[in-house]
């Protein structure tokens, strides 16, 4: 990456016109591109064998690459970081795709994550990529916990949150609990809950627990750690990615390694092993940032590229990112705005809802 800058100042007006040009025509059709294609589009007119010379000098520079003998050329994934970092023009959004995404939000949205399944589904339409849309964690304090019984190993717990919302969720008990264990738990948790988000009650029940172990059935305590253990599950229903659009990435000519590649990153988003990587991609600060193929582990086996932003509430904290997945030849240009203005509109709709 550091390189690239000194390589870009090495090239000639001619060879930045020549990589430009490829580059521009690679991203919009995804075919090679030949010289002779190119001296009719070159401001300058030089003739075919100058433009194969530039061509074989940008190949040497890793910037350019030819899929077959006598085919044209390609960009290399250092040719597109380049290309994004350097010549990527990027204007606003444009007013039909701003109406679409604006259209997403006009309607009455019963919750937070109801409104970003929306936002999903008009991100992967637009970009004719696929979506992917990290809601973030419950923030509302808790009003009331409640553990019910379902089975000898299974029982329910009920989160009654400040902001009206109510979320059940079963669970595996330990061995051996029974009604008073649950009403004990129940009890203990409420006591400490109200006017807590879960993020703060674990820690108050941790010290709690450390402080009072001797107080506290051993059954209930065991309880209350293992129901604790499932608000905090990542992937759970404290923090959701919600993934549209899988089809696009499905369709079209794909050879058979990179279909399996495509399905096999899908596999990995549907169990949701990657949501913490996905946040991460975002934290370095605000804007959209733009992975190509192996750039980032995440989605470096399908070959994929990824533009992502993240989204902030109103402390200007970050707590949930959209994005969208597509072919290494992505339409930069409109993608980066459309993803850039999807994830300020997020902010503000959540920022506004808390």
């Amino acid at each position: 990456m550091s390189e690239q800058p000194k390589i870009f100042e090495d090239m000639n007006d001619r060879s930045r016109e020549v990589f430009r040009c490829v580059v521009e025509s690679y991203l919009e059709n995804g075919d090679p591109v030949g010289s002779r294609t190119l001296t009719r589009t070159l401001n300058e007119k030089v003739s075919a064998a100058t433009v194969r010379n530039v061509m074989q000098d940008l190949e040497f520079m890793g910037l350019l690459d030819s899929p077959h003998v006598s085919a044209g050329r390609i960009p290399t994934q250092m040719g597109l970081r380049m290309f994004v970092d350097g010549l990527l023009e990027v204007g606003d959004v444009a007013r039909d795709d701003r109406a679409k995404i604006d259209a997403t939000v006009t309607e009455t949205n019963p919750d937070v994550g109801s409104l970003l399944d929306k936002v999903g589904s008009a991100l992967s339409g637009l970009t004719h990529g696929a979506s992917l849309v990290l809601t973030p964690k419950r923030e509302a304090p808790i009003k009331h916990i409640e553990f019910v019984p379902l089975a000898q190993d299974r029982a329910l717990v009920v989160l009654v949150f400040a902001d009206g919302n109510v979320e059940n969720r079963v669970f595996s008990p330990p061995p051996g609990q029974t009604p008073s264990s649950l009403r004990e738990a129940a009890n203990f948790l409420n006591a400490l809950a109200e006017g807590r988000t879960l993020s703060e009650l674990r820690g108050v029940v941790e010290r709690e627990i450390k402080n009072r172990r001797q107080e506290i059935d051993v059954l209930a305590r065991t309880l209350v750690e293992s129901g604790m253990a499932l608000w905090e599950d990542e992937g759970k229903s404290t923090e959701r990615l919600i993934v549209r659009g899988r089809a696009n990435l499905l369709d079209g000519e794909v050879e058979p390694a990179d279909l399996d590649r495509i399905r096999s990153l899908f596999d990995d988003l549907e169990r949701k092993r990657d949501i913490a990587n996905f946040l991460e991609l975002t934290e370095d600060g605000e804007g959209v940032r733009i992975f190509i193929g192996s750039e980032n582990k995440l989605f470096s086996l399908s070959g994929s590229s990824l533009v992502v932003s993240p989204y902030m509430n109103a402390d200007r904290k970050i707590i949930g990112a959209v994005g969208v997945i597509g072919p290494t030849r992505l339409n930069y240009g409109r993608i980066v705005p459309i993803v850039d203005y999807t994830a300020q509109l997020v902010g503000r709709l959540i920022s506004d809802r808390s």
